[in-house]
């Protein structure tokens, strides 16, 4: 268990591949993307290019939403904050492809050139709808 989240939003993020919305910030300017993700023990795990990577190195405090929709219905939501850390090590990031990518139908090679990133969540919140 995280001490950011509680196991029931734990539970709803854990396994199922949706998206994260990942939120980072570069001076006054907030940039937010969809992402995959994998979720464990109170990490986030993603893999990043471009802007969103670029953003994480000057500052890595980031914000990130996931929720449940069916026809456009939100089920629902889990929110989190924490600092992001880039991980360089190529045997980490082929890792990390390995689990991630084939969440998501994709070969674990697909994407090459993404950085891996590790949040540690440090708060969040979750919502159910009915």
């Amino acid at each position: 268990m995280s001490r950011g989240l509680p196991p029931e939003a734990e539970d709803l993020i854990r396994d199922a591949p949706l998206m994260a919305h990942f939120a980072t910030s570069y001076e006054d300017r907030p940039h937010v993307a969809p992402v995959w993700y994998r979720y464990r023990n109170g990490t986030l795990s993603a893999l990043l290019s471009g802007k969103k990577l670029e953003n994480v190195r000057r500052n890595p405090r980031v914000a990130i939403s996931i929720e449940q929709s069916e026809n456009g219905s939100a089920q629902w939501m889990v929110a989190m904050r924490g600092t992001a850390e880039v991980i360089e090590e190529e045997v980490a990031i082929r890792e990390a492809e390995a689990v991630i990518n084939p969440k998501y139908g994709a070969d674990p090679d697909a994407w090459e050139g993404n950085t891996l990133v590790r949040v540690d969540v440090a708060s969040g919140s979750y919502r159910t709808y009915d």
